[in-house]
């Protein structure tokens, strides 16, 4: 396969790759343009795939996703992979319906991420995220495409694990399950293939 551009690699890459084609390769034919997600092989020219999905049909946005996310990925501040959902606490306001929930995740390096949703009377639920120890009042939703949407997205379990709430009374721990849904559902899909 010809080489067109390298979005990155180390040392660099040969003009032309080959590769074990897996059995979704066929829907390819022959000179269409795709990205490949692999590492190097065992020989110089040769790559590995990194999934079953690694290849895809080439597209001005996904080339585009990829070398955002890649950029991210490499950045002095990178987001860390989230390994697990910690615990969560909701408070009641002094006001009827208001409240907010906060939900600690665990990551990869032991830095802080959490997520916040507020309520307050007369106003649309919000939620955001806060990187670090303090918890932003102002922290918002990842734009999607980003690496924290990814993060989120697709390594956060569908439902608030039962441990995250099992310090906290029936009222709250309900509220936070509701909470953490309300996230989930403005997260939307991951849709990553790889």
């Amino acid at each position: 396969m010809k080489v067109e551009s390298l979005i990155r690699g180390q040392g660099g890459i040969a003009p032309r790759v080959s590769f074990l084609a897996l059995a979704n390769a066929r829907r390819f034919r022959n000179g269409a343009q795709v990205l490949l997600y692999a590492r190097p092989g065992q020989r110089a020219g040769q790559v590995q795939l990194v999934s079953a999905n690694a290849l895809q049909p080439w597209s001005p946005e996904l080339e585009a996703t990829t070398r955002a996310v890649t950029t991210e990925l490499l950045g002095a501040q990178s987001i860390p992979a989230i390994v697990a959902v910690g615990d969560a606490f909701h408070v009641p306001g002094t006001v009827q319906g208001e409240s907010e929930t906060q939900i600690f995740l665990k990551t990869a390096t032991g830095e802080p991420v959490s997520l916040s949703v507020v309520h307050r009377a007369g106003e649309a639920t919000r939620w955001g995220v806060s990187l670090g120890e303090i918890v932003d009042d102002a922290a918002v939703p990842p734009a999607p495409g980003t690496l924290l949407w990814y993060r989120l997205a697709c390594a956060l379990p569908e439902v608030l694990p039962a441990a995250s709430t099992r310090a906290l009374a029936v009222l709250d721990a309900e509220a936070a399950r509701g909470d953490y849904r309300f996230v989930m559902e403005s997260l939307g899909s991951c849709g990553r293939t790889l």
